[in-house]
């Protein structure tokens, strides 16, 4: 990428953008007056507000500013980087000002929002930030993104109705697909489900139409009982190795990776007499049950809710989200197979959140299931009776009181949880887990279906407890993530990674054990020391496609050989000076 502006020669000319954010900053902090003290800063040749500098128009006034007076550095104080910083580089880079002379100050989560009540001190909060920035802004120097080519093939890993369904979309749009199963058959959980709520649908229709588009789709190659054994390099360029019947090794190379591993019904043992009792199920085996035809003996059944979960003694504090809906329709299947039957849901909190769930909830009522809510502090308790029925005893809050409940068939809610072989991919693809132990995405509302790993994905049950709607609507958002890079045939990976002085390296590899990303090792690379004598080291080599450019590697070198692109001493030490009121420019 050539550098058209800001070379390392060139006396800084700074603009600056500062933003009114409507009312979000405007509202709190003066922004005129922050306007014209920027002007007073060194280095500052133009400064502006904008009503939102992220408009069209605040994108056209940054780009008509440094062609007009010949801005070689922008700082923009506005909101979050996080959200902005993107379109403020870009638009640098269309202005032909390489992206990385842009810095952003927040002035609002960091300022107006914190201060709300204190606009005086929003004020000189706010002075000082972009005083901040406009320091750092002197040191930046342009930098060039590595370009890596991608590999138009992906890996899926799971075989459920969200991996076939990504798997399915990736391959329509003409890329290559190995999608893995570790089971013998494809279709994770959705086997073993009855009907699905609240279309109605019998899921064996679902999963015998999905398992004939695979079939007839010849962009995918579909390995079942088949497990990940390895996978190796980056976006673009992964190397798989797969391990089929506990003895075949396939290794392919894929340009991106989706986990669709699914999840597990957590089962409930010592629990309410479950494992113990054989009229002890879980709604999985229930909806088993009702593939199958309800018994005729079973007229009345209980149903207990959060089984496992939203329990700090469990581990679980989750919600599994379709416990509630499951269990509605499942009572609603009860009542439809035998109308004489009394069915019970002894819940905590019923969560028939949305329009569909709401009906479903009503026609419950209307078929006279009957509705009991318990405390957490006094759950029901279950004793086996001698004629292989049950008794269920729960405190009913409505009446104040313990009431008995004889029942033949118990079902317990649960949740679901992440399965073994999901945790052991974890290290394996080096993605992390959340505190629920399901995989963790880079963002909740960002990047919902990214990996902080740059290249793998996400989606289904893996992430987390959802409904099958969900499952394939997640399905799609990943697979159209994992095409963005493959369709384009290249990816560049951010600039700002981490370098290292090969003088001051003494590979002790300090770096290697702080790196999350592995994007680091050791080379060892020879080097004349004097005529014909010639000296081995070992120096730390980083893998700029692979570095996220976190710093842990700088702050953990004793030699201080590493420096952070874009984050460098000088340019920190710069933004602390500034921080207490000076500013130093140099060289």
């Amino acid at each position: 990428m050539k550098n058209k502006k800001g070379l390392m020669d060139e006396t800084p000319k700074i603009g600056v953008f500062i933003c009114h954010c409507g009312i979000n900053i405007g509202g709190i902090v003066d922004v005129p007056k922050i306007v014209n003290y920027a002007k007073t800063l060194p280095g500052v040749v133009y400064a502006e507000s904008n009503l939102y500098t992220c408009s069209s128009d605040g994108i056209s006034k940054i780009k008509e500013a440094i062609e007009k007076h010949g801005l070689n550095r922008v700082v923009v104080a506005s909101c979050t980087p996080r959200t902005h910083e993107p379109l403020f580089r870009e638009t640098c880079e269309e202005a032909g000002l390489n992206k990385y002379l842009f810095e952003m100050a927040n002035i609002r989560e960091h300022c107006s929002w914190v201060h709300m009540r204190e606009p005086e001190e929003a004020a000189q909060k706010a002075k000082g930030i972009v005083r901040m920035a406009i320091a750092k802004a002197w040191f930046l120097r342009p930098q060039e993104e590595t370009e890596v080519e991608v590999t138009p093939s992906s890996l899926v890993i799971g075989a459920g109705i969200s991996g076939i369904q990504a798997a399915l979309n990736l391959a329509y749009q003409g890329f290559k697909v190995y999608l893995i199963e570790k089971e013998p058959a494809i279709g994770g959980m959705l086997r073993d489900l009855y009907m699905l709520y609240p279309t109605g649908k019998y899921a064996s229709a679902i999963l015998k139409s999905a398992a004939k588009a695979l079939k007839a789709n010849s962009n995918i190659s579909l390995y079942t009982s088949t497990v990940v054994e390895d996978v190796k390099g980056y976006i673009g360029n992964y190397e798989v190795t797969a391990l089929k019947d506990g003895k075949e090794r396939i290794t392919f190379n894929v340009g991106t990776i989706i986990v669709a591993t699914g999840a597990e019904e957590f089962k409930p043992t010592g629990m309410y007499c479950y494992g113990e009792h054989e009229n002890v199920i879980t709604q999985l085996e229930l909806e088993r049950l009702l593939k199958r035809g309800l018994p005729q003996k079973v007229n009345k059944v209980v149903m207990i809710q959060c089984v496992g979960a939203m329990d700090e003694e469990e581990g679980r504090e989750y919600c599994s989200r379709i416990c509630c809906a499951t269990a509605l329709k499942n009572a609603l299947l009860i009542k439809e197979a035998n109308p004489r039957a009394d069915v019970y849901i002894l819940y905590r909190d019923l969560q028939a959140y949305g329009k569909e769930y709401e009906k479903y909830y009503l026609r419950a009522q209307e078929q006279n299931v009957k509705f009991i809510n318990y405390l957490p502090e006094r759950r029901p308790t279950v004793k086996p009776r001698s004629d292989d029925k049950l008794t269920v005893n729960v405190f009913h809050t409505l009446i104040g009181k313990e009431i008995p409940i004889d029942c033949d068939l118990l079902v317990l809610s649960t949740p679901l949880i992440q399965h073994e072989s999901g945790k052991s991919l974890s290290p394996s693809l080096k993605v992390p887990l959340g505190p629920d132990e399901f995989f963790l995405e880079a963002h909740t509302k960002l990047r919902p279906v990214d990996f902080a790993t740059d290249g793998i994905y996400l989606c289904g049950t893996a992430h987390g407890p959802k409904a099958l709607n969900e499952s394939i609507i997640q399905a799609y958002a990943a697979a159209s993530s994992a095409a963005i890079p493959m369709a384009k045939g290249h990816v560049r990976s951010e600039a700002i990674t981490a370098t290292v002085d090969e003088d001051l390296c003494r590979g002790c590899g300090k770096c290697i054990e702080v790196c999350e990303y592995n994007a680091i090792n050791l080379d060892r690379k020879v080097l004349d020391v004097e005529p014909f004598v010639l000296a081995p080291m070992i120096l730390a080599k980083v893998n700029e496609v692979v570095c996220k450019g976190c710093g842990c590697c700088a702050s953990a070198c004793p030699t201080g050989a590493i420096t952070m692109r874009h984050f460098t001493d000088k340019q920190i030490l710069a933004q602390i000076k500034a921080a207490y009121g000076g500013l130093s420019h140099d060289s």
